[in-house]
């Protein structure tokens, strides 16, 4: 199936006690891409993706799903969080599992061996999956839920910081997997950071979120596929000085 397009158009969302913290937010997210937002803290960029997530519901505004609405996706997208929000009485295995139970495929065949594929892939060994939440350390339980977010297959994925907490060689690997997984099976994907370095990595597209809208949106030039030495380039560097100079722009 065609990964789907995401289309935001004039979002508003205030908070009651707060000022407006998406001030007419429109982006698309190209179908099959990773789209970065990058910003300064408090600039919109986690509420987006809770809106788009169904989490939260703008004060004006649309999101469309190929111009449905996008409760179309249901069961077709899955949320990784900054904090890894895994249930503390289960195994790492079961964990994974979750989302399969709750749409009623755990038995399922095909399911079941996407979910030992996952778990293989991000690392975890068979005895890590045995184990419970409060025995990992914060990369490992990074990696789970990593796994249980692809576990059920999901079109669209969305990444609030999922490797902030983490150092740079897991980071750069984590980075590199999910650059993988795209190129095996494309998803949309929006994965928001403060890394520049992370987001010239990663995306086909970055856009600049300040003060709740899009100030910027640049396609990367980076050639495909990324690897370990793309970082070390003349034209990584040229584009990250770009961004850079846009995020202070953005955060006046």
């Amino acid at each position: 199936m065609k990964p789907p397009l995401i289309s935001c158009r004039n979002l508003q969302l205030s908070y009651a006690t707060e000022q407006s913290v998406l001030c007419d937010l429109s982006l698309e997210l190209p179908p099959g891409e990773i789209t970065c937002l990058l910003g300064p803290s408090g600039c919109g960029k986690s509420t987006l993706l809770k809106c788009i997530a169904g989490l939260l519901q703008p004060q004006a505004g649309s999101i469309s799903c190929d111009d449905q609405p996008i409760a179309a996706l249901s069961g077709r997208m899955s949320f990784v969080f900054q904090e890894p929000t895994l249930l503390p009485w289960r195994t790492v295995r079961s964990n994974v599992l979750l989302p399969l139970e709750l749409a009623g495929k755990q038995r399922d065949a095909a399911s079941l061996e996407r979910v030992d594929r996952f778990l293989e892939v991000v690392g975890l060994s068979s005895t890590d999956q045995k184990k419970f939440p409060g025995e990992l350390s914060g990369g490992m339980k990074m990696r789970a839920s990593l796994a249980r977010a692809l576990a059920t297959d999901p079109e669209v994925m969305l990444l609030d910081e999922p490797f902030a907490a983490l150092d740079d060689v897991l980071r750069n690997r984590l980075n590199e997997l999910l650059l993988e997984l795209m190129a095996e099976r494309p998803r949309t994907v929006a994965f928001v950071t403060h890394n520049i370095a992370e987001a010239v990595f990663l995306s086909h597209q970055i856009a600049i979120i300040g003060r709740g809208t899009v100030r910027q949106v640049w396609r990367n030039r980076l050639s495909s596929p990324r690897l370990r030495a793309s970082r070390s380039t003349a034209e990584f560097a040229t584009l990250y000085g770009e961004v850079a100079f846009a995020m202070e722009a953005a955060a006046v």
